[in-house]
C-alpha cells in the first residue's frame, strides 16, 4: 500500500451519486498526479492523504488508485480559493472566494465559522449573503459528518445529503436506531441502500426490523407497478427474494413480522374469492372512500338541472356548431341526468364536439361549471379546443404545502358541473381528492380513452368505473370523416382493433410513416435525418416533437436516446453543466419532473426547459409553461432529460411530431394499448422506426397487465378489509 499527500487541484470527473471521482492532486513543486477513487468530502483546494496503489491505465497512463482518502481543510491561500470556489458553500462562488481570501487570508474559514459578522468588511457582502454563507457553512459541516459516517457504512454522498435533508442533525441517531426508515421516508432511496447501511451497522439478516421493512418495501414496489393490493403468497415470495432469504427458513419470521405490522396498523388484510390480499390502510381507505362518495352522489335525490328542454337544445344547431350524432347526444343527456357519468372514445370520435355542445347548453342555462385535466398540457389542450379556460386538477383543488388541498369535504368547490378530460390518467389518490372536494349538489363528467394505458400512478380508476357498470357510460365509436382522413387516426383505430397499420391509404393525408430498421444501434442515423431534414419540411421544430420509447434501458431506450438527442439538439451548453449518473444537464435541455412536488407546484410528467445552472448557489432553474421553478442540486434527481420519454409518461400530452422506436428488445413491454397510446399522441406526423416483427408482436398482444384494485367491487358489494 502506497501513501501520497497533496492538494486537490481540480476534478476531471465527479459522480455526486456514488462519490466516485477522478481528480488531479498536486504533490508539491508542481508534481501532478491523477487519482481515481471514492472521496465523499473532497473538494478542490482540500489537503488529502491518500492510501492506494499505482496503476497503469491503458489510455491515460500512470494513475493512483485510491482505497481510502483522509481530508483536511486547506491552509494556503491558493488552496482556500480553490476550496471556496468549488461551490461547497452556498453564497460563495469564484468571485466571492477571491474577495474573502484576499481580505482575510488563511483566517477566512475561522472568520466564517466564529465571526461571520466581520464578513461585512468585504465590499459587496451584506447581511443576506452573510446569512446564506453561515447557513451553508453549518450545513456542509453537518453533511460532511453524516457523509463520512454513511460512507463508512456503504452509502453514497448523494444519499447522505438526502438523508441529512430529511432528518437534519438527527440523521446519525435515526440511522443507528433504524436505518430501514429511509427506504420508506426518503424519496429515491430503496431497500437495498438502507439494507447495506443496516448490515454495516450490525443488523442481523433475520432481524424483525429488516423483515418488516422488506414487507413494506415490497408493497410499495407493487404500488409503483399500479397495484393497490398484493396477494399474500406473492408478497411472501417477493419479500423473501428481496431479503435474499429462503422462504422456508423465514416462514415463521415472516408471519411474526406480518402480525406485528397488522397490530401496528401498518398493513390491512382483504379476503376476496378465497384469496388473501395485503395492502396499506391508506390504500384501502382511499378506494373505499371513492366508492362511497360515488355511490352517495348517484343516490342523491336533489335535482340540479331541469332537463326537460335539454333535448330541444340538443336539436338546435348554431351556425358554428357541428351536428351531434345519437351517441354524443346520449352522453350529454347522461351527464345532465346523473351526478356521475363517463364518456369514453378514441381519436376522431367526437369527444371535443360533445364537450363544446355541453358547455354551450350550460352557458345558455347559466349553470356554473369548471373544466380540468390531470396535466398542464392536457388542460391547455382543452382550452385551445373549447375556447374555455381549463385548470390542472392540482390547481383546481389549490394545494397548500402545509395543510394539503384547500378544497376538501370542509371546503367544497363552488360548481354545479365539473368536467374532467384525460380521466384515464387519474390515479386513485387524485380521484379521491377530487371527489372529496365535490359538493353533493354537483355533477361530474369523466372523459377519457379507456383503450389507452392506465394511469402512471396506482389504481385503475376510469377502467374500474366502467367495468362496475354502476356508472352511466357512453362509448363513442363512430369516427368522423374529417378525422378519418388522417392516417394517424385511421391507423390508431386499426391498432386498437388488432390490425397492422398501413402506410398508404387512398384519400388520406400521409401523416404516418414506418421506417424499417432491424438494428436498434442504427437509430441515431434515422433521428438525425428526421430532425434535420424531415421535420423542417413539415415546419415542425424540435420543441414541438418528442421521441416515445416503450422502455428506459437498452440501445433504443430513453436513457440512450436522450444522450443521442441531447448531442444532436443541444450540443453546446451556454453556461455551467451538472453531472448526473446517467446524463449531464445543460442549459437549454428539455427535462421532465418525475415526482409530485407539492411545495414547488410541479407534478409527475410536467415538461420544462433548463434556464440556468448556478454552481455558486447550487441551484438549477427550469422554465415550465406558466412559471420558473428553482431546484437545489440535491433535488435534481426529481428531473430527467425529456427529449425522449417513456410512452407511459406521455399520457395526456400531444406533440406535433411523435417518433416511436419499436424493437424486439422491448418485448417485455410490447402491448397493443402501449402502441395505441403512443400513436394517439401525434397531432401532425407520426413516425415509427423499427422492426415489423416487433410492431406485430405488440399489436397481437392484447393482454394488458391487470392491476390489483377493488374499486369496481366496492361499488357493487360491501366487501371490507380487516
Amino acid at each position: 500500500m502506497d501513501v501520497i499527500t497533496g492538494t486537490v487541484e481540480r476534478f476531471l470527473y465527479k459522480n455526486d451519486e456514488n462519490s466516485f471521482g477522478v481528480f488531479v492532486v498536486n504533490l508539491g513543486k508542481d508534481q501532478m498526479v491523477v487519482v481515481r477513487g471514492h472521496a465523499p468530502a473532497l473538494q478542490p483546494g482540500s489537503s488529502a492523504e491518500i492510501h492506494g496503489s499505482w496503476v497503469m491505465h491503458p489510455k491515460f497512463g500512470k494513475q493512483f488508485e485510491a482505497t481510502s482518502v483522509s481530508v483536511s481543510l486547506p491552509k494556503s491561500t491558493i488552496g482556500l480559493k480553490k476550496y471556496l470556489s468549488s461551490g461547497i458553500i452556498k453564497g460563495i462562488g469564484k468571485v466571492y472566494a477571491e474577495k474573502l481570501v484576499d481580505f482575510f487570508g488563511s483566517e477566512v474559514l475561522d472568520i466564517i465559522e466564529h465571526h461571520p459578522e466581520k464578513l461585512t468588511k468585504v465590499p459587496g457582502v451584506g447581511p443576506k449573503r452573510i446569512e446564506q454563507i453561515t447557513k451553508g457553512w453549518v450545513e456542509q459541516k453537518e453533511i460532511a459528518t453524516v457523509m463520512i459516517f454513511l460512507q463508512e457504512k456503504g452509502a453514497s454522498s448523494a444519499y447522505a445529503a438526502k438523508i441529512y435533508k430529511q432528518y437534519g442533525s438527527s440523521a446519525i441517531a435515526i440511522m443507528t436506531e433504524n436505518p430501514y426508515r429511509i427506504a420508506q421516508e426518503v424519496w429515491g432511496i430503496g431497500f437495498k441502500t438502507a439494507d447495506a447501511i443496516a448490515q454495516n451497522l450490525g443488523f442481523s439478516q433475520e432481524s424483525i426490523k429488516r423483515i418488516k421493512a422488506g414487507i413494506l418495501f415490497t408493497i410499495s414496489q407493487e404500488t409503483g407497478n399500479g397495484h393497490l393490493y398484493i396477494e399474500l403468497d406473492h408478497l411472501k415470495k417477493e419479500a423473501s427474494e428481496l431479503l435474499e432469504l429462503a422462504l422456508p427458513t423465514i416462514k415463521e419470521s415472516l408471519s411474526t413480522a406480518l402480525h406485528e405490522l397488522y397490530q401496528e396498523k401498518k398493513i390491512a388484510l382483504l379476503t376476496h374469492e378465497d384469496k388473501h390480499y395485503i395492502t396499506l390502510p391508506q390504500y384501502y381507505w382511499t378506494e373505499k372512500n371513492v366508492a362511497q362518495k360515488i355511490t352517495n352522489l348517484l343516490n342523491y335525490s336533489f335535482k340540479t338541472f331541469d332537463t326537460k328542454d335539454v333535448y330541444a337544445l340538443l336539436q338546435t344547431k348554431k351556425e358554428y356548431e357541428v351536428e351531434l350524432n345519437e351517441l354524443q347526444q346520449e352522453g350529454i343527456l347522461r351527464a345532465l341526468d346523473n351526478r356521475v357519468s363517463v364518456v369514453t372514445g378514441g381519436p376522431g370520435t367526437g369527444k371535443t364536439t360533445l364537450v363544446k355542445k355541453l358547455l354551450s347548453i350550460l352557458d345558455e342555462k347559466k349553470i356554473s361549471y369548471k373544466l380540468a385535466a390531470p396535466t398542464g398540457r392536457a388542460a391547455k389542450r382543452i382550452t385551445e379546443s373549447t375556447g374555455k379556460y381549463a385548470l390542472t386538477l392540482h390547481r383546481l383543488l389549490e394545494f397548500n404545502p402545509q395543510t394539503g388541498f384547500v378544497h376538501n369535504e370542509q371546503n367544497a368547490l363552488k360548481v354545479d358541473m365539473l368536467i374532467i378530460d384525460e380521466a384515464s390518467m387519474i390515479d386513485i389518490f387524485l380521484a379521491n381528492a377530487v371527489l372529496k372536494a365535490l359538493p353533493m349538489t354537483a355533477h361530474i363528467l369523466f372523459l377519457g380513452d379507456i383503450d389507452q394505458l392506465p394511469s402512471v400512478g396506482a389504481g385503475n380508476f376510469l377502467y374500474d368505473l366502467i367495468v362496475s357498470k354502476k356508472i352511466p357510460t357512453t362509448r363513442l365509436n363512430y369516427i368522423f370523416r374529417q378525422a378519418e382522413n388522417s392516417l394517424i387516426t385511421y391507423n390508431a383505430h386499426r391498432i386498437n382493433r388488432g390490425e397492422f397499420p398501413e402506410s398508404k391509404v387512398p384519400q388520406t393525408i400521409q401523416d404516418y410513416f414506418f421506417i424499417r430498421e432491424e438494428q436498434p444501434e442504427n437509430i441515431h442515423i434515422h433521428l438525425k435525418k428526421i430532425f434535420q431534414t424531415i421535420l423542417p419540411k413539415w415546419h415542425i421544430t424540435p420543441e414541438q416533437s418528442i421521441v416515445l420509447s416503450p422502455m428506459n434501458r437498452g440501445s433504443a431506450g430513453t436513457q440512450t436516446l436522450n444522450e443521442i438527442l441531447q448531442n444532436l439538439l443541444n450540443p453546446d451548453p451556454v453556461t455551467a453543466t451538472l453531472q448526473k449518473t446517467f446524463y449531464t444537464f445543460k442549459t437549454g435541455d428539455r427535462v421532465m419532473q418525475i415526482k409530485n412536488n407539492y411545495d414547488k407546484h410541479v407534478f409527475n410528467g410536467d415538461i420544462g426547459t433548463i434556464a440556468t445552472i448556478s454552481t455558486e448557489d447550487k441551484t438549477l432553474t427550469v422554465t415550465y409553461a406558466e412559471k420558473d421553478v428553482t431546484y437545489d442540486f440535491l433535488e435534481t434527481d426529481e428531473l430527467i432529460l425529456a427529449y425522449a420519454i417513456s410512452i407511459h409518461k406521455s399520457q395526456g400530452s400531444e406533440f406535433d411530431a411523435v417518433i416511436i422506436p419499436i424493437f424486439t428488445q422491448h418485448f417485455t413491454l410490447l402491448q397493443k394499448n402501449l402502441i395505441y397510446t403512443a400513436v394517439t399522441r401525434a397531432k401532425k406526423i407520426c413516425i415509427i422506426i423499427g422492426q415489423v416483427k416487433a410492431l406485430a408482436m405488440a399489436i397481437k398482444n392484447t393482454k394488458s397487465s391487470a392491476r390489483n384494485t377493488f374499486l369496481s367491487t366496492y361499488l357493487t358489494t360491501d366487501l371490507q378489509c380487516r
